[in-house]
């Protein structure tokens, strides 16, 4: 047996099946390929489950091992120009589902299988290349959102500059080290979409080779060269007169510095201020304590007394690394997390998978595709608020009970030997309530240990040898760490944002942050959000397809500019406030906007100021490009040259 041919029968075992027959059919340009029997039946709580027989899926290995040889050997070459509908049925062969019409353009312009996208930018004719090589546009973060905009912008040949308060690239995954650190987004679908990476190690890869893939990006597009690193804004001002923004930068050396730009793009994020609690007496504490975004990478935590303060995402991936080197963890949870099986959440991707992903023809194409549409719209009815529901608060509706009742089943059978426990790890609200985790066993391992303690009565104070609890138990401590999230309603903070005549965003927003499509607010020229209010996305897609959405937006909306002859732009007020009742409407509806939820999604009023409440496909087609009449222009005015 030749080394290709073994490669070739260790990648068929790895394959993901529908995939692989999206690759025949490229082979070939024939349908005979999408047999009934071949098409899949997904089981949500069960990735291996495709509903395909073993004999049948023998046949698929076998017509696939005839094929793919056959392609090494130079004997066929695959085809890219596929018939419109024949592509429409491969999206419902390999979605398993019936896709509904409104949906074509948009999954056939994600699954790009020419190689172009409507996101990338289109600055063809000599005058509006022209008008962009003299605009000058100022990026705030060289995180995921920020080195995008870079990119898009070089594309466009619009000059910009990029500063980053920290050191590196990678945002926050330059910042978070914590023990366990990883994505909880499948890393071929956590990943740009013109930049795939066809050897990820894991399908949920760690900090450190994200930081990677991230740091990787910036070298290729040559973006380093636009960045000022250890540089923070201070204070921006919209200079009406100029049509500029004029912005205070503050480098690592104390040394300030104002530069000019016609417009700006913030892409800080939402999750970049660490928030510890306050709590009575926190200052008190005589041993160590730190947020787990800032990690003491200094301190020793092997035969310690350590508390985790919050049971989030954080604490779900680092609780169960430290818990095997303490001498106590003392864990104290407000409310336990939903969390999906995922028995490959640590798993190695195996070597035939990153084979097939980069020789067979468009594999790496349909699997992220598959990735995308199963993490898409497909579950977002199940967090969908039944206004006529009438079961218990613990749920939504009928199907968001049905689906609360399987995950709850998944997370007690974990526990059974250990009744005190399944109390405590089974959430009392409703599934789509909080951001739902991935779980592979290793949680509730952790707390099952002799040597951990999960403890939900509520924290009363922090003396000087712990903390203390309602039931009135000291638990001395000698390390007490903060999973305890971050300051997400606090949109920009601490930048100062002044506008059209010195307005203050923060003041204007009081508390209450909204934009247009997250992105533009009236009184605020030229000024971009990336990941602004209401753009997070709790149970469907990637946050990276929200980004490449904004910024093909934005770069319209530069484009605009440069069409218009205009200086600036804005969204009309009634525009604005339009879009943001239908937003809060929708959040109402949904379960992470029910009256019994409480969680970091919303602001001190109740407001949902994060999450987008529909459909990813409403994204897409609202961001295709910007309309004119939604915006007040700005005659031109002298540009930044």
């Amino acid at each position: 047996m030749t080394q290709v041919q073994a490669t070739l029968d260790e990648a068929l075992e790895a394959a993901h099946l529908p995939a692989l027959v999206m690759s025949l059919v490229h082979l070939t340009g024939d349908d005979r390929f999408l047999r009934p029997e071949w098409r899949p039946q997904y089981n949500p709580l069960d990735r291996n489950e495709i509903g395909v027989s073993a004999e049948e899926q023998a046949k698929i290995r076998a017509a696939a091992k005839d094929l793919l040889s056959a392609f090494q050997r130079g004997e066929v070459k695959p085809r890219a120009d596929l018939p419109p509908e024949l592509v429409r049925r491969m999206i419902n062969f390999v979605t398993g589902s019936d896709i509904p019409e409104g949906y074509s353009d948009f999954l056939m312009d994600e699954l790009a299988i020419t190689g172009q996208s409507t996101k990338d930018p289109q600055f063809d004719a000599p005058r509006l290349k022209e008008a962009a090589r003299r605009m000058k546009v100022l990026v705030v973060g060289a995180g995921m959102s920020g080195l995008l905009t870079g990119i898009r912008l070089s594309q466009a040949g619009t000059p910009f500059e990029i500063v980053e308060k920290n050191a590196d690239v990678g945002g926050t995954w330059f910042e978070n080290t914590y023990p366990g650190c990883r994505v909880d987004s499948s890393n071929h679908m956590y990943s740009y979409s013109f930049e795939p990476n066809h050897m990820w190690p894991q399908h949920f890869s760690t900090q450190p080779v994200l930081l990677d893939y991230f740091r990787g990006v910036a070298e290729r597009y040559g973006l380093r060269k636009h960045i000022r690193f250890e540089t923070t804004v201070v204070e921006m001002a919209w200079d009406e007169a100029a049509a500029v923004w004029k912005v205070l930068l503050r480098g690592k050396d104390g040394r300030e510095e104002t530069v000019e730009a016609n417009a700006v793009v913030t892409a800080v994020g939402q999750l970049n201020r660490p928030r510890i609690p306050d709590i009575k007496g926190r200052e008190s504490f005589e041993g160590v304590a730190f947020h787990s975004a800032e990690w003491r990478h200094d301190v020793d935590l092997a035969g310690k007394r350590v508390a985790v303060i919050g049971t989030g995402a954080s604490a779900f991936q680092f609780v169960p690394e430290i818990a095997p080197k303490v001498a106590h963890l003392t864990v104290f949870q407000r409310t336990p997390p939903w969390a999906f099986p995922a028995e490959h959440y640590h798993e190695y991707v195996p070597e035939g998978m990153k084979w097939l992903l980069e020789h067979a023809p468009m594999y790496d194409k349909w699997y992220r595709f598959y990735l995308f549409w199963m993490a898409t719209d497909g579950f977002l009815p199940a967090v969908k608020a039944d206004p006529d529901w009438s079961g218990p608060p613990t749920a939504v509706s009928a199907e968001n009970a049905m689906f609360r009742e399987m995950l709850a089943a998944a997370l007690a059978a974990q526990a059974q030997d250990r009744p005190d426990l399944v109390e405590k790890i089974v959430p009392s609200y409703p599934l789509g309530g909080k951001r739902a985790l991935f779980d592979n066993g290793v949680w509730i391992k952790a707390l099952k240990r002799d040597n951990v303690e999960l403890t939900t009565s509520a924290i009363t104070e922090i003396t000087p040898k712990g903390v203390r609890t309602a039931d009135g138990v000291l638990h001395e401590v000698d390390v007490i760490i903060y999973g305890t999230g971050f300051h997400a309603s606090r949109f920009l903070w601490p930048m100062k944002i002044k506008g059209r005549g010195g307005k203050d965003l923060h003041e204007t927003w009081a508390g209450e942050p909204r934009a247009y499509l997250g992105m533009t607010t009236p009184g605020f020229p030229n000024f971009f959000m990336i990941y602004g209010p209401n753009t997070n996305i709790v149970v469907n897609g990637s946050i990276i397809f929200f980004s490449e959405c904004s910024v093909r937006y934005i770069v319209g909306c530069l484009k605009l500019l440069a069409e218009t002859g205009a200086a600036a732009l804005e969204p009309k007020q009634a525009v604005h406030d339009a879009f943001n009742a239908r937003v809060d409407a929708g959040n109402k509806l949904m379960a992470w906007g029910a009256p019994q939820v409480t969680s970091w999604y919303k602001n001190e009023s109740g407001r949902v100021t994060q999450n987008w409440p529909f459909a990813l496909v409403d994204y897409w087609r609202a961001t295709l490009a910007p309309n004119p009449n939604d915006f007040e222009f700005q005659r031109k005015a002298e540009l930044v040259g």
